[in-house]
C-alpha cells in the first residue's frame, strides 16, 4: 500500500521538486512560484504586481473573513497594499441555504470594506463530495518597485521580530470549532474571548507591516500561517539562506498555550496568522516596536540572524525541530 500524505501543506522537499519541473522564462515574473516566498510578483511597468492565492480549508466559522484577510497579508509582506480579491467558493450539497451562502458574502464584503479592497470575480457552486464550505482566495495588490519586501530579504544582524503573538488564528479555531470539547475545562467567558481573536487581536497584519515599513528599514516580511511560527522561522532561513537564533517561545500568548496544551497541540506549530514575522538592522529594531506599540500592536524581539547554514537554533544552539505539518490538522483527522 502506497504511503499517503499527512493533512497541510505538501512536504516542502516535495513541493520544491515539483516547482522545479517548471521554470518560468518570463522576464516579466520578478518573483515566481517557490517555497517560503508569500506571493507571486510581476513587473507590470511603473509598479509591481502582487499575486497571492490560498484556501481556507480548516475552518468554518466566519470563513469568509478567513479568506480575504489570509491573502491580504501575504500582499502586506511585500510592501504591498492588497486591492483585490476573487474567490472560489465550493459548497456542500447536503445542507447548504441561501442563508448560509448570503452569510458568507457578508463576510467577505465586511472584510473586503475593512481593508478597502474590491470584490472583482470568482466561482460559486454546490460541489459534491465535501462536507463544509471551502474558500479558494486570490488577492491582487500593488507595490512600488524600491519598496519590494521579500522572504528571502535577512540579513545577518538583523534582529527578528514578531507582532502581536502567537498562534492567534490556531486559537480562533479551537475555540469556535472545539467549543463543546472545551465546556468543563475553561469558563465560558474564556473560551467566548479566545474564539474572538479572529477580531482581536485579529488574523490581518496589513496595518502591522505597513507600520513597520514606515517606521524604519525592514529587510524581510513573512507570514507564518501553515505550520505555525516555528515552520515560517524555517522558511525564513531558508528563504535567504541564513541562520536563525531564535526564542520564539517569547511571542507565545499564554490563552493561547492553555488553549493549544488542552486539545494537545504545540503552538509553535499550530497555524498562526495574525503575527507578522519580520528582519530588520538592529539599529532600527527598536524604533519599529516602539512605532507598532504606539498603535496598540504587541511586538516582540526574538533573535537574530546569523551567517551560516540555513537552519533554526536557541540560545542553547540546538536546532530547533520543523514541524511536519501544521498541529491543527489533528483536530480533523
Amino acid at each position: 500500500m502506497p504511503d499517503l500524505l499527512p493533512l497541510g501543506k505538501l512536504p516542502p522537499d516535495l513541493l520544491a521538486h515539483l516547482l522545479g519541473k517548471y521554470p518560468i522564462d518570463d522576464p516579466r515574473v520578478v518573483i515566481g512560484p517557490r517555497p517560503g516566498e508569500d506571493a507571486a510578483v510581476i513587473d507590470v511597468g511603473q509598479s509591481y504586481l502582487v499575486a497571492k492565492t490560498d484556501p481556507i480549508t480548516f475552518a468554518t466559522d466566519e470563513i469568509g473573513w478567513y479568506a480575504v484577510n489570509v491573502n491580504a497579508n501575504d500582499i502586506a509582506t511585500t510592501g504591498g497594499m492588497p486591492a483585490w480579491f476573487m474567490a472560489t467558493l465550493l459548497l456542500p450539497s447536503d445542507d447548504t441555504t441561501p442563508q448560509l451562502v448570503e452569510t458568507i458574502f457578508d463576510q467577505m464584503r465586511h472584510a473586503c470594506e475593512v481593508l478597502n479592497v474590491s470584490l472583482i470575480g470568482g466561482h460559486t457552486e454546490i460541489t459534491y463530495g465535501i462536507d463544509r464550505p471551502i474558500i479558494n482566495g486570490v488577492m491582487l495588490g500593488l507595490v512600488e518597485k524600491e519598496r519590494l519586501i521579500t522572504t528571502g530579504g535577512a540579513q545577518p544582524g538583523d534582529s527578528v521580530l514578531v507582532t502581536k503573538g502567537v498562534p492567534i488564528e490556531a486559537t480562533a479555531i479551537i475555540a469556535r470549532e472545539c467549543a463543546s470539547r472545551l465546556k468543563g475545562m475553561f469558563a465560558d467567558e474564556f473560551i467566548t474571548r479566545c474564539a474572538g481573536y479572529l477580531h482581536n487581536p485579529g488574523i490581518s497584519v496589513v496595518k502591522d507591516a505597513q507600520i513597520a515599513i514606515g517606521a524604519g528599514r525592514v529587510h524581510s516580511m513573512h507570514d507564518p500561517t501553515e505550520g505555525g511560527l516555528a515552520t515560517g522561522l524555517w522558511e525564513l532561513a531558508e528563504t535567504s539562506r541564513r541562520r536563525l537564533h531564535v526564542q520564539p517561545e517569547m511571542a507565545v500568548i499564554e490563552e493561547c498555550t492553555a488553549l493549544c496544551r488542552a486539545v494537545n497541540l504545540d503552538p509553535l506549530g499550530a497555524i498562526a496568522s495574525g503575527a507578522l514575522l519580520l528582519t530588520a538592522p538592529s539599529k532600527d529594531a527598536g524604533i519599529i516596536i516602539s512605532a507598532l506599540q504606539s498603535e496598540g500592536i504587541a511586538a516582540f524581539e526574538i533573535g537574530h540572524v546569523e551567517e551560516g547554514a540555513p537552519e533554526v537554533v536557541n540560545p542553547m544552539a540546538e536546532v530547533i525541530e520543523r514541524p511536519a505539518r501544521d498541529e491543527i490538522a489533528k483536530l480533523f483527522e
